[in-house]
């Protein structure tokens, strides 16, 4: 039983790179506000709980608090701090960033899909999936969504993997990457001002709305990198650890073969289910609260285990078995609140036209090694895996 003053270190390790550390279930039954300290050394506390969680991911009490060393944006972000100017940035994308914009993206994806599954299978099995599909059909969206030629795909690529940086770069690489990128937004930017082509960014920087104005240029800038980061790394991570739960056990790859009308709540529960989903947010408490009943002073650091939460006991029914047709399934891997996720949509999408191109094409699709030489990638802020080998 965790003791309440006793200080854990954080991150907890998992037996496995798929499986979730022991650490949350004991911590949600026993001490849902624990103390830990960081691989950085600082000290925090963590909730485990759904409820606590989401309170803190929604609450205004509960301020953005980057961890020390992690500049992903360049410092061009301020005023993202603000949350007028926030809620003004979000507001303008959306009116662009909606649903049906992102629906009617499927067939280029499902065709960048098949393209990289055909250079994929042209080199024969076994294959890691991670370099030959999840790492570069995301970027390759996101400069289409920005109308990025394609010849810079690669540029796009270097830049983000550098910026999710925790200690996998050194801090004049990542800064540097950061300066490279903002120059080249700047004049990205400046040309479609000048010559809009039918791509997201030209909307979004020629658009005028009559409440919000638009995009000034420091915005725009910000929001290519945005996009950039936000929906590369992330999604890319996510399509091969999608790929390692559902072939970890075959029953559920021969379950959705047998009905492809669950990829839908298939690609949902694996975003419930992934244990590894990186870092965990960071909050700084504004003022004296409560949380599950433990007195927070204003000034603290209070982080937490989306996973965990996703896990939750007391939301989710028999949480630890993966459930391909659950519904409702509200989860908080994209967020709550007006801080959710902008981009979720797109990573819906991406997430189920990859899953439908990989069943089609590749229905033997398995393992090339037991899921317990799966390696977690180290040292950056979202999770993922090292590599995803496969045959077929």
């Amino acid at each position: 039983m965790p003791d309440q003053e006793k200080v854990l270190d954080y991150p907890f390790t998992p037996p496995t790179a798929l499986d979730p550390p022991g650490e949350w279930s004991d911590l949600r039954a026993t001490c849902p506000v624990a103390h830990v300290r960081t691989a950085a050394g600082t000290e925090a506390l963590l909730l485990t709980r759904y409820d606590d969680v989401r309170m803190m991911i929604t609450d205004r009490r509960f301020v953005r608090n980057t961890p020390a060393g992690n500049n992903a944006l360049g410092g061009q972000a301020a005023f993202m701090a603000d949350d007028e100017s926030h809620l003004r940035w979000r507001r303008l994308l959306s009116r662009s960033f909606t649903a049906k914009r992102m629906t009617a993206l499927e067939p280029g994806i499902a065709r960048i899909a098949h393209e990289l599954i055909d250079e994929m299978v042209r080199h024969g099995p076994p294959a890691d999936l991670r370099p030959a599909l999840g790492f570069p059909l995301p970027v390759y969206v996101i400069c289409d969504l920005l109308g990025v030629p394609a010849e810079d795909r690669d540029r796009f690529a270097h830049w983000s993997d550098r910026f999710l940086n925790i200690t996998r770069f050194g801090a004049e690489e990542v800064q540097q990457s950061g300066r490279e990128l903002w120059a080249y937004m700047r004049a990205h930017v400046e040309g479609k001002r000048k010559e809009p082509g039918d791509d997201l960014l030209s909307e979004l920087v020629t658009v005028v709305d009559a409440e919000d104005g638009r995009l000034s240029e420091q915005e725009a800038i910000f929001t290519g990198q945005a996009l950039l980061v936000a929906g590369h790394e992330t999604t890319a991570n996510m399509i091969g650890k999608m790929a390692a739960l559902l072939l970890a056990r075959r029953e559920r790859w021969e379950q959705l073969l047998a009905d492809p009308g669950l990829i839908p709540s298939a690609v949902e529960e694996v975003l419930r289910f992934d244990a590894n989903l990186g870092f965990g947010t960071h909050r700084l408490v504004t003022e004296r609260t409560e949380i599950a009943g433990t007195v927070v002073e204003a000034g603290t650091t209070v982080l937490s285990a989306m996973p965990s939460a996703n896990r939750d006991e007391r939301v989710f029914t028999c949480p630890e078995e993966m459930d391909l047709t659950r519904s409702p399934n509200p989860h908080l891997t994209f967020g709550a609140g007006p801080h959710s996720c902008l981009g979720q949509s797109l990573a819906r999408i991406e997430l189920r036209t990859v899953l439908a191109v990989l069943l089609e094409r590749l229905p033997a699709l398995e393992l090339a090694v037991p899921v317990e030489e799966l390696r977690r990638r180290q040292g950056l802020l979202v999770g993922g895996l090292e590599e995803v080998p496969v045959r077929w």
